[in-house]
């Protein structure tokens, strides 16, 4: 069962990095500023995901030292970060006309 979690985990992370990567590119050939802060905003939530994902594997996959869950509390207090920061950007510029 937790092999099957891990997994998941896995395509979860891998899916929210490719998301991540094509919001990323969509951001920088965006000629109008709102989509470009609204792809970088989904940009953001997505990598954020990742990052929450990537700390639950690492808690998960490997035993715990005390090194290790520090950096994984490190790596979801960044994700958390970047998650509400990027649907904080997301609701200002798509409030904008």
């Amino acid at each position: 069962m937790l092999i099957v979690l891990h997994w998941i985990l896995v395509v979860l992370i891998v899916a929210a990095s490719l998301v991540s990567v094509t919001f990323s590119f969509k951001s920088r050939r965006s000629s109008d500023g709102r989509m470009r802060g609204i792809y970088a905003a989904r940009m953001n939530m997505s990598m954020g995901a990742m990052l929450i994902l990537v700390a639950v594997f690492m808690m998960l996959a490997y035993s715990g030292s005390t090194v290790k869950v520090i950096i994984g509390a490190l790596f979801i207090v960044l994700g958390l970060f970047n998650l509400f920061a990027g649907m904080r950007n997301h609701s200002v510029y798509t409030a904008m006309k």
